[in-house]
């Protein structure tokens, strides 16, 4: 009888674990459990890094034609089996996202497919009397990824595809709730590269470190919240790895006196309840102008209460729950330990006994150092603060540890071009929230971490630099 459970993904075929065991996967809309998945230990992690490792022998090798074909191959598979890829993120997230999230993801592959074709270096030249230098920019080698849970497989794309595409090989370890789209994605990867090229092994935070702590990889990725990236730093130190973080964020948007209030509530509240706000560039801290503070909380108030989660199959539902028990736990948590100065409007408390669904939440009355305005809560709950004038709202804006993401919303240009030089954020958008074009980088500052995803600074992060000189005489 075939065995229902999940495999680990090494060297361009399913493998069952050797040692760590399997975890069970729970549907977040319900509870209950539906699938198990493994909990890798050290011989699966040993097993997919020297797949890794033989593969990248060969795989660095290969010309940028080759690699283009091969991602360019991957994006039309990927996009011809989105419903199949659709259904398998939703009974894992409880979210519809990945349907909307397909051309993004097909994008990314076809981007860094070009990407492929264009590494450059300063041109060939003469800088000492009797000798040629030139640069070479080469691949890392093995790359170990570490996704979180909130976008399962656009993360395994994003985090991927510029690696293979500068001639990496890859060990993904999707987050330990979600596999499912990673496996699959690799195993459809496999119609396309050369045998552990791209491997994933599935487990949790232990897998994670086994992973860093290997002596092969040469560069180890993280996407996830500031503690892991923080622990992931101190253990890749140890192997002097090269790092690739990007961490939690706590985006403020600065709602100046000037703006378009109904634009601007609409679309606040879309990204900050979009996928139950597990995103770490929502839209949850608004700072407003005192002017128009209280019309604005009303404006996010009447959107929140017209809003609703629910589960895939709700077509009107807004977004769905949060991904497990104690994420539900952390951000009921934040609620309950409201300062008595701050308000809920509404929302504020969890929806059902089944599942891990949380009402849309808006908060106002909160001051700067509330831990809710300090921390990531991650999940679809807004606070509101006022500001008097444009150097209170940046104090504010900056007074956080994390950098990610920020935003403004003013008619007024000028407003706009001193704000956003202003901000120290590694991405300011203006009138508009959470645009990721695949061209542009993405990553932070402080506590958000370094490194680029996306855009050509993004692929480069997996090249390094090699100066050649050759002596051809006088």
């Amino acid at each position: 009888m075939t065995d229902p459970r999940l495999t680990n993904f090494i060297d361009g075929k399913r493998v069952a674990p050797l040692d760590g065991g399997y975890t069970e996967l729970l549907d977040p809309c319900t509870g209950a459990g539906y699938q198990h998945a493994p909990d890798s230990g050290p011989r699966d992690v040993d097993l997919a890094m020297q797949a890794a490792a033989t593969a990248f022998e060969e795989w660095r090798w290969t010309t940028p034609t080759q690699r283009q074909q091969a991602l360019l191959r991957m994006a039309d598979a990927l996009e011809s089996r989105i419903p199949e890829f659709a259904a398998a993120e939703a009974l894992s997230t409880g979210s519809a996202a990945a349907a909307g999230e397909a051309p993004l993801m097909v994008d990314q592959l076809r981007f860094f497919a070009g990407a492929a074709r264009i590494l450059e270096g300063r041109s060939a030249g003469e800088y000492s009397p009797g000798h040629t230098s030139y640069v070479r920019r080469e691949p890392l080698g093995v790359c170990a990824q570490l996704a979180p849970w909130n976008f399962p497989l656009l993360m395994a794309v994003l985090k991927s595809a510029p690696a293979l595409a500068a001639g990496n090989t890859v060990v993904l370890k999707p987050a330990e709730t979600t596999p499912q789209t990673a496996l699959l994605f690799a195993e459809l990867a496999a119609e396309f590269l050369p045998p552990g090229v791209l491997n994933v092994v599935c487990g949790g935070r232990a897998t994670g470190r086994l992973m860093v702590e290997h002596p092969v990889p040469a560069m180890v990725s993280l996407t996830g919240s500031v503690a892991a990236g923080m622990d992931v730093a101190r253990v890749a130190s140890a192997g002097l790895k090269r790092l690739h973080l990007e961490l939690g964020g706590k985006t403020p948007v600065i709602v100046c006196a000037d703006a378009d209030l109904s634009d601007a509530a609409a679309k606040i509240v879309e990204a900050a309840y979009g996928n139950a706000g597990q995103d770490c560039t929502a839209a949850t801290r608004v700072l407003a102008a005192r002017e128009i503070h209280d019309e604005l909380v009303a404006a996010l108030a009447t959107a929140a209460r017209s809003a609703r989660p629910g589960p895939p199959r709700d077509a009107g539902a807004l977004y769905g729950p949060l991904n497990n028990a104690d994420q539900l736990e952390r951000v009921d948590g934040f609620v309950r330990r409201l300062p008595s100065h701050a308000t809920v409007v509404t929302g504020g408390r969890r929806v059902g006994d089944e599942g891990y669904f949380y009402a849309p939440t808006v908060i106002t009355g909160v001051r700067h150092d509330d831990e809710i305005s300090q921390q990531e809560v991650f999940g679809p709950v807004i606070t509101v603060q006022s500001f008097a004038d444009e150097d209170e709202a940046v104090r504010l804006a900056n007074g956080v540890p994390q950098g990610l993401a920020s935003a403004v919303w003013t008619t007024d240009h000028a407003r706009a071009m001193r704000l956003t030089r202003r901000l120290d954020f590694g991405c300011v958008w203006v009138n508009t929230h959470l645009g990721f074009p695949t061209e542009m980088p993405h990553g932070g500052f402080k506590h958000s971490g370094y490194g680029k995803d996306l855009s050509l600074y993004g692929f480069e992060d997996y090249t390094r630099i090699k100066h050649v000189m050759h002596h051809v005489g006088e």
